[in-house]
């Protein structure tokens, strides 16, 4: 059984709210994203996806939408409020119903790619070079 992966990247800003740590304040990250997609077991086909389809279906689906975007928790106030302000000067911002943590993003990613890409084993969502999560199902 195979399993191929594609990474993309993105630049984003967020903030953790009520977070004790330096990340309660507001930063930005360069997102890398694995897409992992594995062949069924009794799959013969020499192929699992091909590349360039999955980097497509991962630009339309994540970069589209979060690249060089401030990402925000709608739940929160001080995080509407930040975006609003983003809004108000014409910059990009994503409304999440969720705290922006790379586990919560890896969930959400998994969940948005999963109607475009059978197959779907995992995605990976790296904030830093050496510090990932990662949702499958």
């Amino acid at each position: 059984m195979f399993t191929v992966t594609k990474s993309v990247k993105f630049d984003a800003a967020h903030v953790l709210t009520n977070h004790q740590g330096l990340c309660k304040n507001l930063h930005g990250h360069t997102y890398r994203v694995e897409v992992s997609v594995t062949q069924p077991p009794d799959s013969t086909a020499d192929m699992v996806i091909d590349f360039k389809d999955l980097k497509r279906i991962s630009e339309e689906t994540i970069l589209a939408r979060f690249d060089h975007a401030f990402i925000y928790d709608s739940t929160s106030a001080a995080e509407s409020e930040i975006a609003a302000v983003v809004a108000k000067h014409g910059m990009r911002a994503v409304a999440l119903p969720f705290r922006s943590t790379a586990e919560n993003l890896a969930r959400h990613f998994y969940k948005e790619l999963s109607a475009h890409v059978p197959g779907l084993s995992a995605v990976r969502v790296w904030e830093t070079p050496d510090s990932c999560a990662e949702y499958r199902k």
